[in-house]
């Protein structure tokens, strides 16, 4: 193995070779940030139909296009593969046996289950395996993002190896287990996306953009509409496999599909005791007594109207709502026991700071809070979108509850259909709202 405390300043000959198994937006971006930090020795491959493109894109580059992932493989000394989730088992079965002898196998998928039984079922027993995970998408910056690692069967200096090689991405290394891993996808981005795709879902059947109508226009609702455009501009298949392959995944999008009806009931019932004190306890349960420790995510509705799609007015002054996605997501977490904030700390990706800080916005705010569960129970101005929130919540649980790829990526295309002429703008306002947050996190 070659010598763990190597850098990209290091000589040539002494540097390892650096092996990425599919370049998609996640393996072209560590591909682009390792090769400009100085690694010398970076060879790539993709389908077999990618090939020339390939060479023409990274020609006079650096980085070494090779066939096919058996040609990486018998050259590297890290390898790491950056496939889907649901493609993990048949690449690492065609590939794995090509490993060189003594070589660091690593994968970039977003659930780790399979990508371990593929691992176990077909690498050589005489390669070592240090597993990793970007916590962000490949429009962010992964400076100071969560970059989870996964000593699994591997010395401590192939972890340090790793580590080395992974330096120039500048993010914060979270030390997990495969297991560990899964649970904390679960919790922080599965359930999350299954409220945006809900979202999407029930203002496509609408018929309408949600910002222009006036109703979904400033502060919480400007967080909403950006990250649902932001999600739905990405591939289907980023979110797909988090969710159907992660088991704990089912568990929580199920939870959240239950949360949102069983709420929903209170609010046809009229029942604002009842919705109140499950509201109240959930509130206890999720944020403790508030005792003002911890500095709030969000920053003023002022700074957040700056990446609003829309301009409310007057005349079209935003209704009361019952931030019902919210209320639900609120609930889902403390009938889960699940404690967000532990997972802020640890791994948290952009999309979950911004959903915890909007939830944590509304909760610990007693004024924000009794006016969302009084327009819950007595203002019918959003009843129809909360029922179309409802109704995509239990259709998306049940998507996922069946394991189907193709219908997940049916449902999601119908709804992307609908946004796509406004992803480009979206896209820019969203990233900069994620970057001015981020930024005063840190301030």
């Amino acid at each position: 193995m070659v010598g763990s405390g190597v850098s990209p300043s290091s000589p040539v000959e002494e540097q390892p070779a650096i092996g990425l198994i599919g370049m998609g937006a996640m393996g072209s971006m560590y591909a682009q940030c390792l090769s400009d930090a100085g690694w010398k020795k970076i060879y790539v491959c993709d389908l077999p139909n990618k090939y020339e493109a390939l060479k023409t894109k990274y020609e006079n580059t650096g980085i070494t296009v090779l066939r096919d992932g058996h040609l990486v493989s018998r050259v590297s000394d890290f390898i790491m593969y950056s496939v889907e989730a649901e493609h993990i088992s048949r690449v690492v079965s065609e590939y794995g046996s090509s490993t060189k002898v003594g070589a660091i196998v690593s994968g970039q998928t977003s659930v780790k289950a399979p990508e371990k039984e593929a691992f176990e079922k077909y690498l050589p027993q005489d390669v070592h395996i240090v597993s990793c995970h970007s916590l962000h998408g490949p429009s962010v910056s992964p400076a100071g993002q969560p970059l989870v690692l996964i000593k699994y069967r591997a010395p401590d200096e192939a972890l340090t190896l790793v580590e080395n090689i992974l330096q120039p991405l500048g993010s914060r290394y979270v030390y997990l287990s495969y297991e560990d891993h899964d649970i904390v996808t679960a919790n922080t981005q599965a359930v999350t996306h299954a409220a945006f795709l809900s979202m999407g879902t029930a203002w496509a059947s609408e018929s309408s953009y949600p910002w222009e109508h006036g109703y979904y226009v400033g502060g919480i609702e400007t967080v909403k509409v950006n990250i649902m455009l932001r999600i739905y501009s990405n591939k289907w298949h980023v979110y797909a496999g988090l969710a159907i392959l992660n088991p704990s995944a089912r568990v929580q999008i199920d939870q959240y599909a239950r949360s949102t009806t069983e709420i929903f009931k209170l609010m046809l019932a009229r029942d604002a005791e009842g919705l109140r004190a499950r509201i109240y306890d959930a509130r206890t349960r999720v944020f403790g007594n508030g005792d003002g420790s911890r500095a709030p995510i969000l920053l003023s509705e002022d700074m957040l109207n700056r990446f609003s799609l829309g301009t409310s007015t007057p005349a079209r002054a935003p209704l009361p709502n019952s931030h019902l996605s919210l209320l639900a997501m609120v609930d889902c977490w403390a009938r889960l026991e699940i404690q967000p904030f532990e997972h802020l700390d640890l791994a948290a990706t952009p999309i979950f700071r911004m959903w915890i800080g909007v939830a944590e916005y509304l909760f610990r705010s007693q004024e924000r809070l009794d006016a969302a569960i009084d327009a819950a129970v007595h203002d019918l101005a959003h009843r129809s979108d909360d029922l179309e929130f409802v109704i995509a919540s239990r259709g998306w649980s049940q998507c996922i509850s069946f394991g189907n790829f193709e219908l997940y990526k049916e449902r999601f295309m119908q709804t992307a259909t609908f946004f796509e002429s406004r992803f480009e703008e979206a896209t820019k306002l969203g990233s900069a709202m994620i970057q001015a947050i981020m930024d005063s996190s840190m301030t």
